[in-house]
């Protein structure tokens, strides 16, 4: 059974998406105020996700939950790159690069990049 993580996208990421056919694929949250993409994790892929971040977890509507943002900032830069959804082989390439910002962040919490 596939899982799904969701990457809640702000102005400058919408912008980044803008005339895509990704477009199509963002859904509304709280009756438009979030916008979300959702990115289906095939269950092996989930796995290694899971053992990859201990705080990691599955909540009840199958959403991989809890990621680090160092993960949903390089999953995004990759959706943006490609143009697509099917990027996470691509982001578990990156996992141990991952995982080192990762740790981080238990440290230190880094603010959103503005630009």
């Amino acid at each position: 059974m596939p899982h799904y993580i969701g990457v809640i996208l702000d102005e400058n990421r919408l912008a980044q998406i803008k005339g895509t056919p990704l477009e199509e694929k963002i859904q509304d949250l709280f009756g438009g105020q979030l916008k979300m993409l959702v990115v289906e994790v095939p269950e092996d892929k989930s796995e290694q996700i899971l053992k990859a971040f201990d705080r990691a977890r599955i909540d009840s509507r199958g959403f991989i939950e809890d990621l680090p943002v160092a993960f949903k900032r390089a999953l995004f830069e990759e959706i943006a790159k490609a143009k697509s959804l099917d990027v996470i082989d691509k982001v578990l390439e990156r996992l141990p690069e991952i995982q080192e910002a990762a740790k981080k962040e238990s440290e230190y919490i880094p603010p959103p990049e503005i630009e």
